[in-house]
């Protein structure tokens, strides 16, 4: 559980926080190990210095008075046994590491009275005193790390801090332009490191995306216009010809061209920010039925709980819209799923279910896009009925989701907002 607690709050700051404090253990513990080393060294090197000074200074006047001066001592019995039997024998200091009460660890030093395999007269030099300094060096760069480094995290923190809250504001805006918002900047960025690169970057992202999206979009509007002249004369001119098959058949096809064009000036409508609802309280159970009928598709329809107080109650809305919704829902669960159809309204949710292959996988990650129909087991189409069923529902206010079922079919959920 901690684990994952902590997964969960692992953050940019925390992450460079915590490298920050490792980094400051590892140098204060190398700076601690490596003055340690080098003082006891120092120690060590100074005590031999003394020990083989004093050593010949004892000789001389041991020679010369034949007394032992300066702690002197002749063959002393916890001489260590490098220096009473050297396999050296220029060897004249030795280190002892034994301790006993304050006395060690000790360097030894040595000279030879009567020659080899003689007498041995030795100094000890005691470091004890020494290496207490030492051990009490050790405690004040401990003390010094853990105050350095109680200092240096919470720095650490505040500098990630401001770091994280940075690039959060790039993250935001990301996110912000992938939701489809892209008048969303991060907007002018202090100094002039890899973060404000970054911010710039996405700026000039969603600058280059909204040029070529408004461009298409007006290429759009501007296609669907052009179109809409030509296609109702071609209409006209199809209303003239002579019953038959291929009047029929022409007639079909204008039909389908003309409703493509309303179509595409629909979205372009909507996507330029131009369609306003109007709204008024109707019984959504009616216009819903109402929506289906002008259809003219065989689909069931069922209004659940219709005696409660809440199916009762009108909604605001715009009705022309919700049909419009409703019946794009339709037209699709026919056209793209299976039978039998049915549509459901409970308070104020519309479901819209057909038991086809339904919705494709990328369908329902990256939502219904202009001219892509999703899998090819769901038919042809253009791919604007759930496109222009999306942009009328969030000019109403209103979720739409689009789920499959799982015992197969898709199912798309209007909720109408309180």
């Amino acid at each position: 559980m901690f684990h994952r607690l902590w997964r969960g709050r692992a953050s940019l700051r925390w992450k460079i926080a915590g490298l920050a404090a490792a980094t400051a253990c590892l140098v204060a513990a190398a700076v601690g190990v490596l003055v340690h080393l080098w003082t006891a060294q120092d120690i060590r090197d100074r005590a031999e210095a003394q020990a083989t000074n004093s050593v010949y200074a004892a000789m001389d006047t041991f020679r010369r008075t034949g007394t032992l001066t300066d702690g002197a001592e002749l063959d002393p019995a916890d001489l260590p046994a490098a220096l009473r039997h050297p396999a050296d024998s220029n060897r004249h200091t030795a280190y002892d590491g034994r301790v006993d009460g304050n006395m060690g660890p000790s360097v030894w030093g040595v000279q030879r009275v009567d020659g080899p395999g003689g007498r041995v007269l030795a100094v000890r030099v005691n470091m004890s005193s020494e290496f207490y300094g030492l051990r009490r060096l050790d405690v004040v760069m401990v003390v010094a790390s853990l105050v350095a480094l109680a200092a240096a995290v919470p720095l650490a923190v505040y500098g990630a801090g401001l770091l994280g809250r940075r690039l959060g504001r790039v993250s935001e805006t990301a996110r912000r332009i992938s939701a489809g918002d892209l008048d969303a900047r991060t907007g002018p960025a202090k100094g002039r490191d890899e973060v404000a690169d970054i911010a710039a970057t996405v700026d000039l992202m969603a600058d280059s995306l909204g040029l070529r999206l408004r461009t298409e979009r007006q290429f759009t509007a501007d296609v669907a216009h052009e179109l809409r002249t030509p296609v109702g004369g071609l209409l006209a001119a199809a209303d003239l010809l002579p019953p038959g098959e291929t009047e029929d058949l022409l007639r079909e096809r204008v039909r389908g061209l003309r409703g493509l064009v309303e179509d595409l000036l629909e979205i372009s409508r909507l996507d330029a920010g131009a369609e306003q609802p109007v709204r008024a309280r109707v019984p959504l159970g009616a216009v819903v039925a109402e929506a289906v009928m002008r259809t003219g598709l065989d689909t069931e329809v069922t209004v659940t709980d219709a005696s409660s107080e809440e199916a009762a109650q009108p909604v605001e809305t715009d009705p022309r819209r919700l049909e419009r919704i409703v019946s794009n829902l339709v037209i699709n669960a026919h056209r793209h799923g299976g039978t039998p159809v049915r549509v459901v309204v409970e308070g104020r949710t519309v479901v819209v279910r057909d038991h086809g292959p339904g919705f494709p996988a990328d369908l329902l990650r990256d939502g219904p896009r202009r001219f892509q129909t999703g899998a090819k087991e769901r038919g042809s189409g253009h791919g604007l009925g759930l496109t222009i069923a999306l942009g009328q529902a969030r000019l109403l206010g209103a979720e739409l989701r689009l789920d499959n079922a799982s015992d197969g079919g898709a199912v798309a959920t209007l909720r109408l907002p309180a």
